[in-house]
């Protein structure tokens, strides 16, 4: 691991000035914008419910975030294209830090679902103008290391916000804890409207055409595309009611564990697995280490429907993040590997946006079940969602059966893969 961080810092100093620091700038920036995000994490759904909403309430709040980030992912995507990336950019960091301060001026559920989703649409804004930019910044040889590397704002972002934002809430007030997301979210700003846009290489006319030929749905239901946009539905889905149900699962267990540190855990372990799977999915193949991962997820929601303690807690978390911070990247991975350079774009909006869907529709449903069911039964059904998304990847994710549970099991390169060396 020590020589590989070496490397990745040889990485920089061979880019030209200009490179490295536009994209240190960008990292910082990227880091206090995921940093200002995570933090309401443990803490938004305490509010809501210390505020007076149900558990159905609770739901509804929370999905408006992902139906923000849904609506306005493709007009934020095409604004990026078309006038600039640094734009998009300073849309979302401006939005992360606008939002934070509208939590403090009202005190319905109704005003409360409409801010929730206003705060959507920066982290719709802000990953399409992050991701294009570090792209834009990044030599073509070195492009794919430079994403992977700088990706890392995430994890350590979703390990610093989430701890930041339970003591704030526990130890001074909710009003502090509003005040320094928008802090975190101003500095985000402040740093990414130093970063230089570099002009970027113009697309022919019929390189454009062919990009946006395939209609979305079309693309969807494709046997290449398929199972993973079906996989990420299902997996968003348990994410969604976890991090809705998690902060009032432990509060109600009468654990003392501040629920932010959960989270912490998990970006800790999310964060170390991308720095191993990464590189063993190039040389092992994309399928073992997806077939691992959602068994991890799995384990880490049926842990947490029988957690009593804070170690229970916290192991499930390590399980968690291993499960989501592997499940991601790689099928990222796998979808670029299925994708010609021309359909990259829509691809990544349509698989991701399974995770997305998943996200938004899961706190109300599962909100619905809250009713009829415990904390512990939502985690069960998380449990079952996990568990189905591994049986469908085992025996869907290649032509028939037989090559599918040899692919998934690292036994068979992918037959999708534009590049047949997977």
């Amino acid at each position: 691991m020590f020589r590989r961080g070496t490397e990745q810092v040889k990485i920089f100093q061979e880019l030209e000035r200009s490179q490295s620091r536009n994209l240190l700038t960008l990292f910082i920036a990227g880091l206090l914008f995921w940093s200002s995000i995570a933090s309401m994490l443990p803490t938004i759904p305490q509010y809501i419910e210390d505020i007076g909403g149900t558990k159905q309430q609770i739901g509804l709040v929370i999905s408006c975030f992902s139906v923000g980030l849904i609506l306005f992912r493709t007009i934020l995507g095409r604004l990026a294209d078309q006038r600039s990336r640094k734009l998009v950019l300073l849309i979302g960091t401006g939005i992360a830090a606008i939002a934070p301060l509208c939590y403090l001026l009202v005190d319905s559920i109704g005003m409360l679902m409409l801010i929730r989703g206003f705060h959507g649409i920066s982290l719709a804004a802000f990953t399409t103008g992050y991701l294009a930019l570090v792209a834009d910044l990044s030599p073509v040889d070195k492009r794919g290391e430079l994403l992977g590397y700088m990706s890392l704002v995430t994890p350590i972002g979703l390990g610093l916000g989430p701890a930041l934002g339970g003591f704030l809430q526990v130890l001074v007030s909710y009003t502090a804890l509003f005040l320094a997301i928008s802090g975190l979210g101003w500095l985000s700003w402040l740093f990414a409207s130093l970063v230089k846009e570099p002009r970027r290489v113009q697309v022919s006319d019929s390189e454009a055409e062919e990009a946006a030929s395939t209609p979305p749905w079309q693309l969807v239901s494709s046997p290449r595309m398929r199972v993973p946009a079906l996989v990420l539905l299902l997996v968003g889905l348990s994410f969604g009611a976890l991090i809705t149900f998690l902060p009032l699962f432990i509060r109600e267990t009468g654990v003392n564990l501040n629920s932010g540190l959960y989270f912490t855990t998990a970006a800790i372990a999310s964060f170390i697995i991308r720095l191993l799977t990464g590189p063993a999915s190039d040389r092992y193949g994309r399928g073992i280490f997806i077939t691992v991962s959602l068994i991890s997820y799995g384990l880490a929601m049926l842990m947490l429907s029988q957690a009593q303690s804070p170690q229970a807690f916290l192991l499930a978390g390590v399980m968690q993040g291993i499960g989501s911070g592997t499940i991601l990247s790689i099928m990222i991975a796998l979808v670029s590997d299925r994708s010609l350079s021309t359909e990259r774009g829509m691809v990544y909006s349509v698989c991701l946006s399974g995770f997305d869907l998943g996200g938004a529709i899961a706190p109300p449903v599962f909100g619905l079940f809250a009713e009829l069911l415990d904390y512990q039964g939502i985690f069960y059904l998380s449990t079952v969602l996990s568990f189905l998304a591994l049986i469908i990847f085992l025996t869907q994710s290649s032509k028939n059966l037989s090559h599918s549970l040899r692919f998934a099991t690292g036994r068979e390169r992918d037959i999708y893969a534009v590049d047949k060396g997977f």
